[in-house]
């Protein structure tokens, strides 16, 4: 008897969903993890860009080449050797994306002042901006942000999953 795939989404959201409650319940360790992982796939990268140095055309292109992969397993032995470390400057990088894309908001909604887009993206832009600040000056914040992200991600994902398998049992696939 096979298994419809209703219930296979269905059942792959609850699963998700539950695993995103307990990356929200183990943040930090989570935000480890998302480091390591990273800082693999830049070493991963580096490697390879290193390699592709080998055939680029051209003296100047071909030492750039390897720099920039030099760079990059640097970035990603970094990363792995000190995960503390890697977890702050991810976390830093990311906020300040945050306040960025807030000010960037701010400043739009000034451009559309007059219309019904004004308020809205003045809102989402200051909530940005002040979360940004506020967990910025936050060391605890960011030991955890990338896990909660991710276990918010999961959340959101899982819900979309289930609510995938429910519209599939609706129409009977």
């Amino acid at each position: 008897m096979a298994i419809r795939i209703s219930t296979k989404y269905f059942w792959l959201g609850v699963l998700t969903m539950a695993l995103g409650v307990v990356v929200l319940f183990n943040a930090v360790i989570a935000s480890v993890a998302i480091v390591t992982v990273t800082g693999m796939f830049f070493l991963l990268g580096g490697a390879l860009q290193i390699a592709l140095g080998f055939w680029t055309e051209g003296l100047g292109n071909r030492i750039l080449t390897w720099c920039l992969g030099a760079l990059t397993a640097f970035l990603g032995w970094s990363f792995m050797a000190n995960p503390l470390a890697g977890i702050i400057s991810l976390s830093t990088f990311l906020l300040i994306l945050l306040a960025a894309s807030g000010i960037v908001q701010i400043l739009f909604a000034f451009r559309v002042k007059g219309t019904r887009f004004f308020w809205p993206l003045l809102l989402a832009g200051s909530v940005s901006v002040v979360l940004a600040i506020i967990l910025l000056s936050s060391p605890g914040a960011t030991l955890v942000l990338l896990g909660t992200l991710l276990g918010i991600q999961m959340l959101c994902s899982g819900a979309s999953l289930t609510m995938m398998g429910m519209f599939f049992k609706e129409t009977r696939q």
